[in-house]
């Protein structure tokens, strides 16, 4: 198939380099024609993905336009960028065009998912999304990983989970498309938290209880706006969540820790040098947590240190010494 992934940051390379192992046409834009050249030139995105050979089926662009005329569209620039990419997408598809979104985010301001930011300014596509325990660096080297796609159209999501699946990228499909993507989004601030835990030099037990009672309130938000619960039990919610408070290809967590050490948000992300999405997105959860009335004791402390200066001790504090309550029963996992 002819396939445009738009976007070469770490996870769009990874994805370009995997489906053109795979036999697929694949044409990678970059923002930038001088990064789009220099890609072109040594075949390796060497800031991203250092050592993985990216390949002949792959072909670089800047011009967004040569994105229109494919298969499949794989959207994987960062959230802020989301809304300007598929404006200047839009002029170019003629008649519907099918999209699946990679990025995992929530658009400050409107708190639209991504899938909505899409579908806002191109209103013919088709549009999916995909998410899962995924870091672009294993993925690049054919590591085994499993992922999920939604869409409203169960047919766009089989026809996506068949182009994505090889024997090391297994992908299940969902039809709730707005909990796939809020678990995705909102996984990122509790890893933030996780890094801060870290950073403080807690333990084991505090990391276990932040993950535990950040799928508590990730699953309250999600039904409190129509998605299923059992969605955020499923790779999008819970899989995503670990792999992201763990690993240490995770930038949301590496930010958290260099918080939790002591450096102003600005520091800290000047050090990772790549895109932090749970920062922007824990502004758009406390807004969303705010207009359904729902309780998210985490990610108001998360919020409360990035944007109000809260030293990450008093948040912990503030968390630990919240009046006694009763565990609520999530019912996180499905039944079949």
């Amino acid at each position: 198939m002819k396939i445009s992934v738009i976007g070469s940051g770490s996870w769009g390379t990874a994805i370009a380099v995997m489906l053109g192992n795979m036999g697929h046409s694949v044409i990678l834009w970059s923002y930038n024609s001088a990064e789009s050249e220099n890609l072109r030139k040594i075949r390796e995105n060497v800031p991203f993905l250092p050592g993985i050979s990216i390949p002949e089926t792959v072909e670089f662009t800047s011009d967004i336009a040569r994105c229109a005329d494919v298969d499949l569209a794989v959207m994987a620039t960062p959230s802020f960028a989301i809304r300007t990419t598929a404006r200047s997408l839009a002029p170019h598809v003629k008649g519907g065009i099918t999209i699946v979104n990679i990025s995992k985010g929530l658009e400050e301001g409107t708190q639209f998912t991504l899938s909505q930011v899409i579908q806002s300014e191109i209103p013919t596509a088709e549009v999916a999304v995909m998410s899962g325990p995924s870091h672009a660096e294993e993925v690049s080297r054919n590591l085994p990983t499993t992922n999920v796609v939604a869409a409203k159209n169960p047919k766009i999501a089989e026809f996506v989970q068949d182009v994505f699946m090889n024997p090391y990228f297994r992908v299940y499909t969902n039809a709730d498309i707005l909990g796939v993507e809020l678990g995705g989004a909102l996984k990122n601030i509790i890893a933030l938290s996780a890094g801060i835990s870290d950073g403080l030099g807690f333990g084991d037990n505090t990391k276990a209880a932040l993950m535990t009672r950040g799928i508590a309130e990730m699953t309250r938000l999600g039904v409190a706006m129509g998605a299923r619960a059992e969605t955020f039990g499923g790779l999008s919610g819970v899989g995503d969540l670990i792999v992201t408070c763990t690993s240490q290809h995770s930038r949301n967590r590496r930010c958290g820790m260099l918080l939790g050490q002591g450096k102003s948000p600005e520091e800290a992300l000047v050090e990772i040098k790549m895109v932090v999405e749970g920062v922007n997105a824990t502004r758009a959860a406390k807004d969303l947590a705010a207009k359904f009335g729902v309780e998210m004791p985490i990610v108001n402390e998360c919020y409360n240190i990035l944007y109000n200066g809260k030293p990450p001790a008093d948040a912990t504090a503030s968390l630990m010494e919240r009046i006694r309550r009763v565990e609520e029963a999530e019912p996180l996992f499905p039944t079949a």
